[in-house]
């Protein structure tokens, strides 16, 4: 983010290789749900899933979110050798990786609460349905501040359902989108509109060529300021006459997630001529006044 000016501690240790003092900073003894972003561009670093109790008075994880957004780099200065770990789209120094954590990979990140921005989980995640989740990925995928889209299964009974079980439509699963994403460039209002732009949320289990209760429209809130927010954007857009007839989409509570099978991640984007029944030129146009 061009508009972020760091604090001194900030600057040191991303700009001067610094190392903020153990046991006094701000993560090292967090252990909410949430993502670690970097403090300069908002890029996801490190997730909660993989921090753990080190007792070394940083924050401590066995692996970063994402291999490719780090680098590192062999480190001898104040006499010893080391692993620095920089960030790839800031190229900040985030601290040091050593060969002494826990089973499986036997790696610990130690990283300076100082170059990180911790945000909560349900600040953070959006779940929609939306029909196919090829194109709902696919279109939130291109919205500048969205970080992740996951193509998935959620809202049913059956665990780790399979493609094969949820189009028998007796798993009560919607074909669903799990999207993080930082709320310093896109806020989760924002997205909701976008999800009713997108798609058709006047049709009853259905989108384009699709039918039945896995293509349903839903908005799956983690909390109730989610529920909120979701309600109040589909009552104002109701209000403004844009559709032509009753909203359908749900707002349910967010239960299980499922990631769908790795064929179906991406899926346009290795396959560009595939089916979509989202117009994807959209996600780059503003929203309209609400």
């Amino acid at each position: 983010m061009e508009s972020f000016k760091p604090t001194q501690m900030q600057y040191h240790v991303t700009r001067e290789n610094g190392t903020e003092p153990p046991f006094s900073n701000l993560y090292w003894k967090n252990h909410d749900a949430g993502l670690y972003l970097d403090i300069y561009t908002g890029d996801i670093l490190f997730r909660s899933s993989d921090k753990f109790d080190s007792a070394c008075g940083w924050p401590s994880f066995s692996r970063p979110a994402n291999p490719a957004s780090i680098r590192e780099l062999p480190d001898t200065s104040h006499g010893m050798v080391r692993t620095e770990v920089r960030s790839v789209s800031s190229d900040s120094h985030l601290g040091h990786v050593f060969d002494d954590g826990p089973s499986p990979g036997g790696t610990r990140y130690c990283i300076n609460s100082a170059a990180v921005r911790f945000v909560p989980r349900n600040e953070c995640t959006a779940v929609f349905a939306a029909g196919c989740f090829w194109g709902t990925e696919a279109y939130f995928f291109r919205i500048p501040g969205v970080l992740t889209a996951t193509a998935g299964y959620t809202g049913g009974s059956r665990e780790r359902p399979s493609y094969e079980h949820v189009c028998t439509g007796t798993t009560g699963h919607a074909e669903a989108v799990l999207i993080e994403f930082d709320p310093a460039r896109v806020s989760y209002r924002d997205l909701v509109r976008h999800l009713f732009r997108m798609h058709d949320p006047t049709t009853l289990n259905r989108q384009g060529n699709d039918i039945g209760t896995q293509y349903r429209s839903a908005v799956f809130v983690l909390d109730s300021e989610q529920e909120r927010i979701a309600s109040g954007v589909r009552a104002a857009l109701e209000r403004s006459g844009c559709f032509s007839g009753p909203v359908v989409t749900e707002i349910t509570p967010f239960g299980t997630f499922w990631p769908a099978e790795e064929y179906h991640q991406q899926y346009l984007e290795k396959h560009p001529g595939g089916y979509c029944h989202v117009n994807l030129a959209l996600a780059s146009k503003p929203l309209e006044p609400l």
